[in-house]
């Protein structure tokens, strides 16, 4: 047998000597047995002398009969994987319910049958032990799935990583192709911080973002005086991003004059500011992304030949989301996860058959869409569980298993209540994206003004 030292520690907090002589002699062959006679300072001190266990007496001390119970909360808050057991002399039904509420896993009253205590202690310890590990066991499998700021372990996605390691290292310009939402810009500080040039700056600029009379000032940079609105010298995008990194996201949009004087500053490694006369020497990595054909494009005319193999030294093509739906659980739970910690609430969890309906969407917008689907979710669905029943309409009906097995299962569905909660999903969202403004959401929902304020009336929105 293990010795006292090696055994786990059960702490017994009571003053009955009696009792507690019984059930000291009931737990010692499995338990290191600690006694302590007061509720003063035992949430810090179960943290100190690691106990795995506390079987508290909460009518042990004070004036008031169910002093223990405020304890029980205290430890439960601090500490949610203790096994909390409590006992009590009341014979009423409602001190075991105050005690399970407060946080206890087990509650017995007096006379107390030890053997019984000890044998839902051992069970309880042991399925806490078993959902530790099945916790470890799924944060391991989501840290094996996470590369820099990307998640997903499928072997698309694998080949992505090995691409950014592969090239993080040099200085050869990177072209990084995939669809919108797939993360293209992820992939692009994936490589920056792999890099030599990791502290050094990293500019972006989305040069779909900027109208064409801004963009070539932004790139560039531009003297006094060099266009109207322009005051004072400032330098472009190009020139900070000297010594470090420079990504252009949407490659595909700038017009072929700005492609021919981009194409120079590649060459030269010289950059040249709107309205100036001398030359700057630049030292910059470049790393672009498009989810354009440009090959098609250099073909009809629409982007120069020469700078596409310019930028195109090492492609790398990012999978869209139905190429890796092996993805999609560990995505959800992440995003489920980051989403509630950032609104304040409990960590939801989808059912099995959500994630069914999940995995078989074709996901036009990739993780994005998915991303701000989770986010909707959390909102919209008020219990902890996601089912089918919680996802948009239109996710369903072209979903095989949501019609056959959700939309109307077998034992039958409650017709009034499905049609209330999708109501509900619908409301909130409308007035999400409206900021609250019902005028404006009944006309997202083509709905008269005061059906919608009678509708938020009815469901408290």
């Amino acid at each position: 047998m293990a010795s006292q030292t090696e055994l786990p520690s059960v702490c017994i907090v009571t003053v009955d000597d009696e009792f507690l002589d019984v059930l000291t002699t009931e737990l010692s062959p499995w338990f290191h047995v600690v006694v302590r006679d007061s509720y003063d300072g035992l949430a810090r001190w179960t943290r100190e002398a690691h106990v795995v266990a506390v079987l508290l007496d909460i009518d042990t001390q004070g004036e008031d009969p169910y002093g223990g119970l405020p304890v029980l909360d205290e430890l439960r808050r601090l500490n949610e994987d203790l096994v909390l057991i409590s006992m009590s002399r009341a014979r009423t039904r409602s001190v075991e319910k105050q005690a399970l509420s407060a946080g206890a896993d087990g509650h017995f009253r007096n006379p107390v049958d030890v053997t019984e205590l000890r044998m839902t202690l051992v069970d309880t310890l042991r399925r806490r032990a078993e959902d530790a590990e099945r916790k470890r066991m799924r944060q391991q499998a989501f840290e094996f799935s996470r590369f820099q700021d990307f998640v997903g372990a499928s072997e698309p996605m694998r080949l992505v990583y090995d691409a950014i390691q592969q090239v993080a290292s040099s200085s050869i310009n990177v072209l990084i192709r995939g669809e919108s939402g797939t993360g293209k810009e992820l992939a692009a500080r994936a490589i920056v911080a792999l890099s030599r040039r990791a502290n050094k700056p990293y500019i972006r600029l989305n040069c779909a973002a900027l109208p064409e009379s801004l963009i070539e000032s932004e790139l560039f940079g531009s003297e006094r005086g060099a266009f109207t609105g322009a005051p004072e010298s400032r330098p472009g995008q190009i020139e900070l991003a000297d010594g470090g990194t420079l990504f252009l996201d949407e490659i595909a949009t700038l017009t072929l004059p700005l492609q021919t004087k981009l194409l120079r500053v590649l060459e030269d490694h010289q950059v040249q500011r709107l309205g100036g006369r001398t030359q700057r020497k630049i030292d910059f990595r470049l790393i672009c992304a498009t989810n354009e054909p440009l090959e098609e494009m250099a073909r009809t005319g629409r982007f120069r030949e020469d700078l596409y193999y310019r930028i195109h030294v090492i492609p790398i093509q990012l999978p869209s989301l139905r190429e890796r739906t092996g993805d999609i659980p560990v995505l959800c739970e992440h995003f489920l996860q980051v989403h509630c910690m950032a609104n304040g609430l409990p960590v939801k969890r989808l059912t099995a058959d959500a994630l069914s309906v999940l995995e078989e969407h074709t996901w036009p917008g990739n993780v994005r869409e998915l991303e701000n689907l989770m986010q909707r979710l959390i909102v919209t669905t008020r219990r902890d569980e996601i089912d089918a029943s919680d996802l948009p309409p239109k996710m369903l009906a072209h979903s095989v298993a949501a019609q056959e097995g959700i939309l109307l299962p077998e034992e039958g569905t409650d017709f009034d209540g499905e049609v209330r909660q999708l109501e509900i999903a619908l409301l909130a969202t409308a007035l999400g994206r409206t900021k609250g403004s019902k005028s404006a959401a009944a006309n997202l929902l083509k709905i008269d003004v005061q059906r919608m304020k009678y509708l938020c009336r009815k469901y408290s929105l």
